[in-house]
């Protein structure tokens, strides 16, 4: 698939549409996700300056020593925080490790917090000066930003355009910084990240400096979702999707390897992994009932995200 027809499939939506006309930027960013799940978003606001230092600060620590980043791994705890090492996730049904290794940012709660029981705290790699002051600022950059593309997607499926700020607010939302080392040799079957879908409500992906993010189309074609440089794609969670009784999908998407000279160059990126408040109850919207298709059985968010943990090895 080439560049062109990636940009024909997903056509950047600038974010400035929101302010002008909210129902149009609604219904094309909805057209985008009913279709595919996913969708392109210019004009994002995020500073570039941040999530280049981001970038910088990420591959500061994965350039670490490993028994220096072993310092932040949390045993049995489900990689919510801290270091996940390289071959540790797998992909609810895959067979094969995923080639990647990754850090975990999560939200910092006041003390005595009601969710504190469902959210651990975050650590902070100690040989990083800069870390706190760029990776959390990125954060709480991101969760904003979160909350505009919910306000669009309320619209869109008809609800008041803040019915999603009291399911997210005080959520249990991660940032992921991922790195993707140059691949070396036979791989045994392992891909970067095996097809998959996202366990959350909805989530915001930077675009990596390497390519290879693909995506699964109803007809079951993989296609490229690389967005063009300053584009952010976003893309539904199995949480949103089962709360919209899948009308919006949560899409099967996978990071497959480089070929030729590009084995040697790592990859990054930084998804933000927006979620539900651990209490929150996943059912069916109003007006989200299908003929034909039963709805799924009420779940908590804290039951469903520690359900799928299990499933994909980080529990």
């Amino acid at each position: 698939m080439t560049a062109t027809d990636s940009l024909t499939r997903f056509p950047p939506v600038s974010m400035s549409l929101q302010k002008t006309d909210p129902e149009a930027f609604a219904k094309e960013l909805g057209k985008s996700f009913r279709e595919y799940g996913f969708a392109a978003i210019s004009d994002h606001g995020l500073d570039q300056d941040l999530i280049d230092r981001a970038y910088e600060v990420a591959a500061k620590f994965f350039a670490l020593p490993e028994e220096t980043k072993m310092k932040y791994f949390i045993e049995n705890g489900g990689g919510a925080r801290g270091y996940t090492p390289f071959g540790k996730e797998i992909a609810k049904d895959a067979q094969h490790v995923d080639l990647k290794e990754f850090w975990h940012v999560g939200r910092d709660l006041p003390a005595g917090h009601p969710y504190e029981k469902d959210m651990a705290p975050n650590v902070m790699p100690e040989e990083i000066a800069e870390w706190e002051e760029v990776i959390h600022k990125l954060y709480s950059a991101f969760d904003a930003l979160g909350g505009d593309v919910l306000r669009a997607i309320a619209t869109d499926l008809g609800l008041e355009e803040d019915f999603f700020a009291d399911t997210v607010r005080d959520g249990n939302s991660v940032m992921r910084l991922l790195h993707y080392p140059p691949v070396q040799g036979d791989t045994g079957g392992s891909i970067r990240a095996e097809a998959h879908g996202d366990i959350n409500t909805i989530t915001l992906l930077l675009g990596a400096d390497e390519p290879g993010l693909q995506v699964m189309t109803r007809e079951g074609e993989w296609v490229d979702m690389n967005p063009p440089a300053g584009c952010l794609a976003v893309n539904m969670g199995d949480m949103l999707s089962r709360s919209t009784n899948g009308i919006l999908p949560s899409t099967q998407h996978r990071v497959i390897n480089p070929k030729g000279a590009r084995t040697e160059h790592s990859r990054y990126s930084m998804p933000f992994f927006l979620h539900y408040r651990p209490d929150y109850l996943i059912e069916t919207l109003p007006g989200c009932e299908r003929e034909g298709v039963e709805p799924a059985e009420p779940i908590t968010a804290h039951e469903f995200l520690f359900q799928r943990l299990k499933e994909i090895g980080l529990m």
